[in-house]
């Protein structure tokens, strides 16, 4: 069982930042951590994600506007936003690859808007 704990989420004001983080429990190594995003009528999206030996990918939607890291000791991700568009506006949802299978958060919601 891996228990998955989001924080950072709530509104910003288009072209404001924030940041995002992600704790998993768990003595192991996960293979893969990373954001995806829902936005209402639309499908899950990866935002960006890092693997254990930090090869990190992002989304089209948001290249160049997030940054992504990992502390491998705690288990944490954070996700930096910049230049957040009310397009952004969506729940934000930290997803765990372990050897165990895949495992997701509850999920937190960011609103951009003014």
């Amino acid at each position: 069982q891996v228990q998955i704990v989001e924080s950072g989420g709530g509104l910003v004001p288009p072209g404001g930042s924030l940041r995002l983080s992600c704790a998993a429990s768990g003595r192991i190594t996960f293979y893969a951590m990373g954001w995806f995003r829902q936005a209402p009528g639309s499908q899950r999206e990866l935002v960006a994600s890092i693997t254990r030996t930090n090869i990190t990918y992002f989304g089209d939607a948001v290249r160049g506007r997030v940054v992504i890291s990992r502390d491998s000791g705690k288990n944490t991700i954070d996700l930096q936003m910049n230049s957040l568009k009310p397009e952004d506006t969506a729940v934000y949802y930290c997803k765990v690859v372990a050897p165990s299978g895949d495992w997701w958060g509850q999920g937190t919601q960011v609103t951009v808007s003014s």
